[in-house]
């Protein structure tokens, strides 16, 4: 079962992010993206793709600029995520061949991602865009078009967030915050799967 939830790895070293991405993909989990505020993210990223590339889709979050979408393709990346809605991002990140998930808060956010490529929509800052300002933009939102809510989606709400319209999470600090063990983050993702599978089934 391919569950539609991303983990958000900010904060993570390019020591760890192996063992911490494999014990993710073995609770379940087969989509991960290193944001680029991390430390040394092209290094961690270039490891985990090469390492599991061929069964998760690896990639970048927190990616701003065209230059920072080739230098994700470039160590083996095939998703990008980012935080805002930036055109020259969506098309470079398609030309790549990549997939692109930009953030959106608004119609016009939506519509100007969907226009410049995007293969799914962001909610970011979920937590002010709330299932009932989801619900309202999934009326003229394509229903085809995946929707992630990121920030403010968890275990807690993903019924909620599910009956909206989310089609996926993404989730950051509670599967991992710069520090943990490995152990500490299967917990964590195990956790988060029976939330899932238990709101989503």
């Amino acid at each position: 079962m391919s569950r539609e939830i991303i983990a958000i790895l900010r904060g993570v070293k390019p020591d760890e992010v192996v063992a911490i991405c494999e014990t993710i993909l073995e609770a379940g989990i087969d989509r991960i993206e290193v944001p680029l505020n991390s430390p040394q993210p092209f290094d961690s990223i270039g490891l985990i793709a090469e390492a599991f590339g061929d069964r998760a889709l690896i990639g970048a979050g927190t990616v701003l600029t065209p230059e920072d979408a080739q230098r994700v393709k470039e160590v083996g990346g095939a998703l990008v995520v980012s935080p805002d809605t930036n055109p020259a991002v969506i098309k470079k990140t398609k030309e790549l061949g990549m997939q692109s998930f930009p953030g959106v808060m608004t119609p016009t956010d939506c519509f100007a991602a969907l226009r410049a490529g995007a293969d799914g929509l962001k909610f970011f800052p979920g937590n002010l865009v709330g299932p009932a300002g989801l619900k309202a933009m999934r009326a003229v939102i394509p229903a085809e078009v995946p929707a992630y809510a990121v920030g403010g989606a968890g275990p807690d709400n993903f019924a909620e967030w599910a009956a909206a319209g989310a089609t996926g999470f993404g989730i950051g600090s509670a599967i991992y915050k710069a520090g943990c063990s490995v152990a500490e983050v299967r917990a964590k993702a195990d956790a988060i799967v029976a939330s899932y599978d238990k709101a989503l089934a």
